[in-house]
């Protein structure tokens, strides 16, 4: 696929990733990471993408510890769609290497999904989720969202983080602040794994003008046995 430019992007400053980290003193200072929002090869996949509403993104994230966590997004969680199921979203390691945290909204269930060039990870409706950046390389990674809808962070700046951290010595600790009886963290890599049908199989960009692949994506409440044959739960 020939390279989309990416230019003049959404910065994450540091200081807005204070609410979300471990260490309640941390103190970093200017980028965190890049988000490119909205892009596309030409008019015909800028118009289609529009009329489905449906956004190609594609983040940054630079190899980076900060307060001795591995970097990290700010996390968010996903409103419901109209057909009353939370909407879903779709990523694409496109270089580097990734781990995905996704709880639950009601936490009966903490998946980390472990992530490298060329894996798809699907979050399912009412997962809320971190990306990690584990490694010093620079991680590239692309998603396909509903355009319906804006992300909800606060759920995540209220708790001061995920369920769990995630630090560059390969340590992993319990955030205070979430109940104790907090299930433990189901671990499964998506390394030669595919996505069920009708799910992507492919890059995700290859999937623009591909409705019947991404009408997940507006109507999430429409796979609902779908979700369940993902490797997320099998």
């Amino acid at each position: 696929m020939q390279a989309i430019p990416l230019e003049n992007p959404d910065i994450r400053d540091c200081k807005e990733l204070l609410s979300v980290m471990a260490e309640e003193n941390c103190q970093c200072e200017g980028m965190a990471y890049e988000m490119f929002r909205g892009l596309s090869l030409n008019t015909n996949d800028k118009d289609w993408l529009s009329n489905n509403q449906i956004r190609y993104d594609i983040t940054r994230i630079p190899g980076k510890i900060i307060c001795g966590e591995w970097i990290k997004t700010k996390g968010h969680y996903h409103p419901s769609a109209p057909d009353g199921f939370a909407y879903t979203e779709i990523y694409e390691v496109l270089e580097g290497e990734a781990l995905y945290l996704l709880q639950k909204q009601d936490l009966s269930d903490i998946i980390l999904v472990r992530a490298r060039t060329g894996d798809l990870v699907l979050i399912p409706p009412g997962y809320g989720h971190v990306t990690i950046n584990p490694s010093n390389q620079t991680l590239l990674m692309a998603n396909l969202v509903s355009s319906a809808f804006s992300s909800d962070y606060v759920p995540f700046e209220k708790m001061r983080g995920a369920a769990y951290y995630y630090y560059a010595d390969g340590g992993v600790k319990k955030n205070k602040k979430y109940p104790e009886n907090l299930p433990p963290v189901r671990e499964v890599t998506c390394h030669g794994k595919q996505l069920p049908l009708p799910f992507p199989q492919q890059n995700l960009y290859s999937c623009i003008g591909d409705e019947k692949s991404l009408k997940f994506l507006n109507k999430p409440g429409s796979f609902t046995e779908a979700y369940q044959k993902l490797y997320l739960f099998t």
